[in-house]
């Protein structure tokens, strides 16, 4: 380990003289872009782009583009980047991620590897935690660009459809990756070209990409639709739950048993025995209570690992608001899924809104692994270097900050009790108030936030709350922060993104622990990099600054990671009382263990999700694929149509094939039923056409009269255009329906396969494969379906074709079809056909909606 360690010192020394030496190059057009004139310098951007038309390089041209950028920075913001800006700059065009320390520009940064990969014309995605910052960056950057003679969108959750496609459309767009995620998946569920609003995805570089990239890759973003839910059974499961008897620390006849370190909850033999009294059921873990163990294991996770005011808020309109764990912000409009949301609200006691179906999902990873080219910046990555390796391929690379770190970091506290601990923050808090450094008191959850706040109103320190309860106050809050005597108490975000300027008289203290920012921790979180992010609030360009955290027994890391170690060691160094404090090296370790433990599950965590969406990366790849060239479609597509409706002749000729000879009656018949039901009337055919034929022989006649209706329904509609928009809109409707429900299916499987682990079965294998055969059957369901509809559908001749899909009638009732089905079937064996898989009857259905029906009954 050492080796490998001292290896990577070394690289990274390496990397930074290159990148000294770059930095050079570009210093030496210093002189040469001071004496350009305001038009001159201006001019050079068009230079540029015809430059890299002719087939020059961006990496050619960086010097020299670089310089322009810092010359125009001088003159248009009043800011110069330094020389480890110029280097910063560079890592980022590279696609690698510079380590920057807070306050050392990275927005400035930016601007260089901005301005140089805009120029293709590409497009250039600048991404942001929150618009606040969003907004703010592309106001004040956007100066700069546009002085250069770029285009700059602004991309809000609010814009329109227009707003949004004319901001991607801009040189450089600025986003929150989220915004960027759904406008993803919005753009895959479109019916028209016109309709989408993004372009091929080229360059994004990422501000704070750790919070984006690697905390909120555990949450995939997900576009729902109503689902039919219960909310009886929401409120009767909480009811249970709610009689339930037990602890964190589980001891015998509990009816319940927490995982503190996994966070997950299960039922005692004593639960289920209460559980099966209390909804009157024999066994509850029975198939056909299926259903009912979802609700109740969604209620035990509500109400016994959920936590107000630290996993969720409710506002004041009664909605339950997600909080963002690492930054401690409410994300409206998000909703946990499979239930637990519903849960928690029928536990608040507010109105239950519907469960949801998923109809599109991506995770953060996928979505960031499409660009061509990845970057981002962040002042705290290099502790998880290897995720960013392995998972997007991107080198962390340690920037010098442009003057010496002064903050002094001093040893963790350590005190027995919570109340200890909080009165030991107090008196350090009066202590250096009352010498006026400012201070900043970092906390984990809202609660413990409050509890602070209602100390420091006792002891009449005016001080100021940020929180999940009043994020829209951020800016305005942190901006004070740094003025003499302030106080502010901060739950996890810290300002991240906003610069606490020190006020007059802050440094000029006499005695050097009174100088700067006062940074205080009230717990360690389970991230070291939230931890160094609250530090890093202070110190900022070499300014003076201290940062000291508190911590105590009864603080939820501790629990979950080591508690009784510590106190094992607490006893033996005789240390006790509640007011007992200890510094020590070793509890610092333990702690910094407990946290690299955390980060290993969390990461495994974002691993799994990674994992599961890999396999459907694939399909979602292909289907939309297909989908786009569908959209884009200008031609005639009836060569693709003819293949579906053969492909689906196959399967239903050979699905009859399966059950008997063809020649006899029964089954000839029941194949001429399905047929007719499904594609061709009986005034096209006759069951006189099928006979005496071999099963190729019927499979051949059946697509030339296919074809021949086909070209009649086309006769119908007209001109070429009215076709093409025909056959797009029924593609698209059928392609939508059922990739919507093949997803909806993927996300119940992953569940199941989930238990198969405790039988030494791979997950990841089993879903791998099952997803595989579940996607082959749905294009199987879209060919039949797309097939069914061309040959059924009642075309008139005087109605023109809407722009949204047109209105298509079957003649064929859903009835029908399910019983032709069920007559075709004698003699096949369904006992190996899984509910998902096409039924062999040939109905092109699946064996669940088809046969399974009846076998299942």
């Amino acid at each position: 380990m050492a080796n490998i360690i001292k290896k990577l010192v070394e690289n990274d020394k390496k990397e930074l003289k290159r990148l000294h030496k770059m930095a050079q190059k570009v210093e030496a057009y210093e002189e040469e872009m001071a004496a350009l004139a305001d038009e001159q310098l201006q001019a050079k951007t068009e230079e540029f782009r015809e430059r890299a038309a002719a087939g020059e390089s961006l990496d050619d041209m960086l010097y020299e583009v670089f310089a322009v950028c810092r010359e125009a920075a001088k003159r248009v913001l009043g800011l110069f980047p330094f020389h480890v800006q110029i280097m910063g700059g560079i890592v980022l065009h590279n696609g690698d991620v510079p380590e920057m320390r807070t306050g050392e520009g990275k927005t400035l940064t930016a601007t260089m590897p901005v301005y140089l990969n805009a120029i293709s014309g590409k497009g250039v995605h600048v991404v942001t935690v929150n618009e606040y910052l969003t907004t703010r960056d592309a106001t004040e950057m956007g100066e700069l660009y546009n002085w250069l003679g770029l285009t700059v969108g602004l991309n809000l959750n609010s814009k329109s459809p227009e707003e949004k496609r004319e901001a991607y459309n801009c040189d450089i767009t600025y986003s929150t990756s989220s915004e960027l995620g759904f406008d993803y998946l919005r753009d895959n569920m479109v019916t028209r070209f016109e309709d989408m609003v993004q372009r091929p995805l080229n360059y994004a570089l990422v501000d704070e990409v750790d919070s984006i990239l690697i905390d909120e890759a555990r949450t995939p973003l997900i576009i729902s639709g109503q689902a039919e839910g219960s909310s009886a059974l929401y409120y009767r499961a909480d009811q249970f739950a709610k009689t339930l008897v037990g602890r964190e620390d589980y001891e015998e006849g509990d009816d319940y048993k927490i995982d503190l370190q996994s966070k997950t909850i299960s039922l005692t033999d004593e639960g289920i025995d209460k559980a099966e009294r209390f909804f009157d059921i024999e066994n509850l873990y029975d198939m056909e209570n299926v259903a009912l163990t979802h609700f109740v294991d969604n209620a035990l996770r509500a109400n016994y690992i959920m936590l107000h005011d630290i996993d969720y808020m409710v506002d004041d309109q009664q909605e339950v608001l997600i909080i963002d764990q690492f930054t401690g912000r409410t994300m409206p409009g998000r909703r946990y899924s499979d239930g637990l949301h519903q849960a928690i609200e029928a536990k608040e006691g507010v109105p239950i809104q519907d469960e949801s179906k998923t109809m599109a999902s991506i995770t953060i990873q996928n979505y960031f692994r499409m660009y061509k080219k990845l970057s981002g910046m962040t002042g705290t990555a290099k502790t998880e270097e290897e995720e960013f390796r392995e998972i997007y391929n991107i080198q962390i690379i340690p920037i010098p900050t442009n003057r010496p770190i002064r903050r002094v970091d001093h040893p963790d506290l350590l005190y027995p009790t919570l109340e200890a601990k909080l009165n030991a923050v107090l008196d350090d808090v009066k202590k250096r108030h009352a010498e006026g450094q400012p201070i900043l008191i970092g906390t984990v959850a809202v609660e413990t936030s409050e509890i602070i706040s209602k100390k420091l109103v006792e002891a009449k320190i005016p001080h100021e709350v940020l929180n999940a309860k009043n994020h829209f106050r951020e800016a305005q809050i942190i901006m004070n922060a740094g003025q003499q005597g302030a106080v502010t108490i901060a739950t996890n975000m810290a300002g991240r993104g906003t610069d606490i300027k020190l006020g007059p008289g802050v440094k000029e203290h006499p005695n050097p622990e009174y100088q700067g920012l006062a940074v205080i921790g009230t717990e360690r979180h389970e991230s070291r990099r939230i931890d160094n992010q609250l530090r890093g609030r202070s110190g900022r360009q070499g300014d003076a600054g201290v940062s000291q955290f508190y911590l105590s027994l009864e603080d939820d890391l501790m629990k979950r990671f080591g508690s009784e170690r510590v106190s094992a060691f607490l006893d033996r160094m005789r240390i006790s009382g509640d007011d007992a404090v200890i510094k020590s090296g070793l509890i610092t370790r333990q702690i910094e263990g407990s946290q690299k433990r955390v980060e290993g599950n969390n990461y495994d965590s974002r691993k799994q999700v990674l994992q599961y969406d890999d396999v459907i990366r694939e399909q979602r790849e292909v289907i939309y694929a297909q989908r786009h060239e569908v959209i884009v479609a200008t031609e005639d597509m009836t060569p693709a149509l003819y293949g579906m409706f053969k492909r689906t002749i196959d399967r239903q000729v050979d699905g009859h094939a399966a059950t008997g000879d063809l020649q006899e009656e029964a089954n000839l018949l029941n194949l001429y039923e399905t047929v007719e039901n499904t594609m061709l009337s009986a005034d096209v055919f006759s069951i006189e056409d099928l006979r005496g034929k071999s099963p190729q022989e019927i499979k051949d006649f059946l697509f030339e009269k296919v074809k021949e209706h086909y070209a009649t329904q086309m006769e119908r509609l007209g001109d070429e255009e009215r076709q093409i928009d025909f056959q797009r809109a029924v593609i698209l409707r059928v392609v939508d329906n059922n990739w919507s429900e093949h997803i909806d299916h993927l996300d119940q499987m992953r569940q199941s396969v989930g238990l198969r682990g405790y039988a030494q079965n791979n997950p990841i294998v089993e879903y791998q494969e099952e997803s595989h055969k579940m996607f082959n059957n749905m294009i199987g369901a879209i060919e039949f379906e797309v097939t069914r509809l061309m040959m059924k559908a009642q075309i008139h001749p005087q109605t023109a074709v809407q722009e949204q899909a047109p209105r298509v009638t079957v003649t064929a009732s859903q009835e029908n079809l399910t019983n032709v089905g069920q007559s075709s079937a004698e003699g096949i064996d369904f006992s190996k056909v899984g509910r998902n898989d096409m039924c062999p009857c040939g109905s092109g259905k699946k064996y669940k909606n088809c046969h399974g029906r009846v076998h299942t009954a």
